[in-house]
């Protein structure tokens, strides 16, 4: 048996490669993911190169540091082939768990690749080693090793999956590091050596102590040259993640301005804290003032309780704000503001802080107020003018009705005459011309009456199945369409809808009798009813169809009052889809056209998914949340 011991100060040395080529490495595969391909071999190959690199220089030192009392000896190429094995292992163990998609189940495939090549390299470097002697293993030992590798491995990159700071990746790296140490010292002690000749020269163990402690060194300075560079790397790789923060940062606030918003942010629990310097230059707040819901005293006060139970419950919903009140700004005055804030998360999940904006928007609800006040006023209009102009119409139709009468003593009192039969076919005619102008005009105002009361009747919301609706008002026209030998085809679950069911039955009535009406008759007719959910709570509703088709220059104008395109051989007197239109945008909707002469017409008719009620023109625009 061969008496053995260590050298404290290669132990240590030892230890420290260990952890040091740890931290290089974790640090460098956390850039792995995330990073574009090419990019993210590079750091996996460069973690690779510093995990593997460190663990054999630490086996290396250690195996410096391990004095027993006999000369040894490294063949090149198995040395070379533990390397090999350390590089290879943690770098597939690094690109297994750094590949997109990886969950925390794969911990337990990278975790053990990375710890049995630790070991590998460790007992292949041993192999490397040539000694005056015997060498034999402990196989417990040898086993408990192994487990302590594969442990190791795999509690640091569960612990580098979770890392967010410089200290979350030092703690892993330390994990990493004296494990591994502690690997290579109970490996250490499952080897027995026995020499096959008692002792050897004081002076050539001293010399060669000696060389081993330079040797030790030469290593581990080049080591940590190398670790030094893979560090240097990743220090300027942060620098560019710098650089593009601020510009980002810079783009950000660029975009707040432009849109005239003011950003801020609150605490996980949705305080305001800290210097919030957009917040205060439009209150005029301090930090005192505005800390904590002291941001409430500068909103309006008959919003200011709905904005805090507002925030309140998107605070505890954790969802996207989306609200609007008034504020009162330094002068004193109110101005409105729409708010949008989201929450921002750690790599657990929790939220770190809230990030908004509150943007003016004051000059828009002033546009909006005007506008409807502006429509209010129009209708009033319509509805006094139409009223008015019954009342001589009324006179008209009445006195139309005794020059019918008339006639017929006219006719008598000229029996006989030469141009009796003439001056007849010319009374009625003149009388036809005036009866079919009269009924004209009762429908034109009977058409400026209905518009006009439309806009101001009230809506009642329902929930309503969009699908069976649509099927029902098909179904309504069934005779018209078996005539026109056309199919009328409703997709199933269309998405249901919150409206007044009268506007939309009116809605898709007119829009599916249109279709039906102005189908090709050289081909067999289809009517196709889609829909699709689009961002911000929307839906869009198409009715397609393979009828004659509008000319482009017609497709604006089908929607004006009074106004028809192509051919004018059905009946109608072009109010239909003006009164669609002016239904759909009190809906808050808005409708659109997309046709080609001889292949169809599609209709698309886009309405809020909720409260779709038509109440924007009188409520108050405070409780409108911002979309």
């Amino acid at each position: 048996m061969v008496h053995t011991g260590y050298n404290p100060a290669l132990v240590a040395l030892s230890v420290a490669i260990a952890i040091f080529a740890s931290y290089t490495a974790l640090d460098l595969v956390s850039r792995a993911r995330g990073a574009a391909s090419r990019r993210r071999h590079l750091w996996i190959a460069a973690a690779a190169a510093a995990m593997g690199g460190g663990i054999w220089s630490m086996h290396f030192v250690g195996m410096l540091a391990f004095e027993m009392g006999m000369p040894a000896a490294y063949d090149l190429g198995t040395t070379l082939l533990s390397l090999a094995l350390a590089v290879t292992c943690t770098g597939a163990g690094f690109a297994w768990i750094s590949r997109r998609g990886a969950t925390r189940q794969d911990l337990f495939i990278a975790g053990p690749v990375m710890g049995l090549g630790v070991a590998a390299m460790h007992y292949t470097g041993m192999a490397a080693m040539h000694v005056p002697g015997n060498l034999a293993y402990d196989w417990r030992l040898v086993g408990i090793s192994v487990a302590i590798a594969i442990t190791a491995a795999t509690a640091a990159l569960w612990l580098t999956l979770r890392q967010n700071s410089v200290w979350q990746t030092l703690i892993a790296a330390s994990v990493m590091g004296i494990a591994v140490a502690g690997m290579h010292y109970t490996g250490m002690a499952a080897a027995t050596f026995t020499a096959e000749a008692a002792g050897a020269q004081a002076a050539h163990i001293t010399d060669l102590g000696q060389g081993q402690q330079n040797l030790a060194l030469a290593v581990a300075g080049a080591t940590f040259l190398i670790l030094f560079l893979a560090m240097l790397a990743s220090s300027f790789d942060q620098q560019r993640v710098q650089e593009e923060l601020r510009g980002s940062e810079a783009r950000f606030r660029a975009a707040i301005q432009a849109v005239r918003g003011v950003l801020w942010t609150n605490d996980a629990e949705g305080r305001m804290i800290g210097e919030q310097p957009g917040w205060s230059a439009i209150t005029g707040q301090s930090p005192t003032e505005y800390a904590g819901y002291g941001w409430a005293n500068a909103v309006h006060p008959e919003d200011s309780q709905a904005s805090i139970e507002a925030w309140n419950e998107t605070v505890r919903a954790r969802r996207t704000f989306v609200h609007e009140h008034r504020v009162r700004i330094a002068d004193g005055s109110y101005r409105h503001y729409a708010i949008r804030a989201v929450p921002v998360t750690n790599g657990d999940g929790s939220i770190r802080e809230w990030v908004g904006v509150h943007t003016d928007i004051t000059e828009q609800r002033q546009a909006e107020a005007e506008l409807r006040e502006s429509n209010e006023e129009i209708q009033r209009y319509a509805y006094i003018v139409s009223h008015d102009l019954r009342a001589p119409l009324v006179n008209v139709m009445g006195f139309t009705s005794e020059l019918e009468a008339t006639r017929a003593d006219v006719g008598a009192a000229l029996q006989g005459h030469p141009q009796s039969a003439r001056i007849d076919a010319d009374f009625g005619e003149a009388l036809g011309f005036i009866q079919a102008a009269v009924n004209r005009m009762e429908r034109l105002i009977a058409a400026i009456l209905k518009l006009s009361r439309e806009g101001r009747r009230s809506f009642t919301p329902e929930r309503l199945d969009m699908t069976s609706l649509l099927q029902r008002l098909a179904a309504a026209q069934q005779h018209q369409i078996e005539q026109a030998g056309a199919r009328v085809i409703v997709a199933p679950n269309l998405p249901r809808l919150v409206a007044d069911r009268l506007a939309i039955e009116q809605i898709f009535g007119n829009l599916i009798d249109n279709a039906v009406k102005y189908l090709d008759p050289a081909r067999p007719g289809r009517i196709e009813i889609t829909a699709e959910a689009l961002g911000g709570g929307r839906i869009r509703y198409r009715i397609a169809d393979n009828g004659r088709g509008i000319a482009e220059r017609d497709h604006a104008r089908v929607f004006e009052l009074f106004r028809r395109s192509g051919a004018q051989d059905r009946p109608g007197e072009g109010i239909g889809l003006a009164h669609v239109k002016a239904l759909v945008r009190s809906l808050g909707g808005r409708i659109e056209v997309a046709s080609e002469l001889g292949i169809g017409t599609t209709f698309s008719v886009t309405l809020p998914r909720e409260t779709a009620t038509g109440q924007g023109q009188n409520g108050s625009p405070m409780r409108l949340a911002a979309e």
